[in-house]
């Protein structure tokens, strides 16, 4: 089998558990209305962003609390945004904190109903908000895929297809040409398996080529 670079592969991603998706979730608390937004951020200038587009986009609320976590924890921010000291913000990080993610955002939006809540009813209130928030936007799992390219005959490309899934490779598209060219994906500390089976699976005929590596989704959590 021909390679024309390293067979092992190694980046400084890391694996992660961050939010499958954005999420926005509604709820009331004694005629206030909380709502809970959770977004996926990659660093400051987007969680400010996210910050950003719900303030304006709930611009007549009382309140726009947020917090979020970046970096495993090595950056954290909230503010209670004019609420009590500590009865906002934190309630939100905590619920960051306890959901195992990081690199996401939450804001939660409040509209005064009326009536005061107190503080233990606030903490509740925004916790709650948030939890409802990144339980609707689900966990998922990031880790460091090793993207291959591998031309391979026609004969052995049978024999390679019905073979990748049960490596755990995914194949993300091919071309048909005078050979069969597969762009196909499988978890970074995985990737001598894949190459030990091209091997074994063309008898050495199939052409390897790392294309990349990059972060992708391998489960939910």
């Amino acid at each position: 089998m021909k390679k024309k670079d390293k067979e092992n592969p190694r980046t400084e991603i890391r694996r992660r558990i961050t939010l499958a998706d954005t999420a926005s979730v509604e709820m009331e608390e004694r005629k206030s209305i909380f709502i809970g937004h959770a977004a996926p951020v990659k660093d400051e200038e987007d969680a400010r962003r996210f910050l950003e587009e719900k303030r304006r986009e709930y611009h007549d609320a009382t309140h726009n609390v947020y917090a979020y976590l970046l970096n495993g924890g090595a950056v954290a921010r909230y503010s209670d945004d004019g609420e009590p000291q500590g009865t906002a913000g934190i309630p939100v990080l905590n619920v960051i904190k306890q959901s195992g993610a990081t690199d996401l955002c939450v804001v939660v939006t409040r509209y005064f109903g009326g009536i005061l809540l107190g503080a233990g009813g606030l903490v509740r209130a925004y916790g709650a908000a948030a939890k409802y928030a990144v339980d609707a936007a689900g966990l998922a799992v990031f880790e460091p895929y090793a993207v291959y390219r591998l031309d391979v005959s026609y004969s052995d490309y049978q024999k390679l297809t019905a073979a990748l899934p049960k490596l755990g490779v995914s194949e993300d598209r091919c071309e048909f040409g005078e050979c069969v060219t597969v762009w196909c994906a499988v978890e970074e500390d995985r990737a001598d398996t894949l190459l030990a089976s091209v091997g074994e699976i063309t008898c050495g005929r199939g052409k390897v080529s790392l294309v990349r590596i990059e972060e992708r989704a391998s489960k939910r959590a």
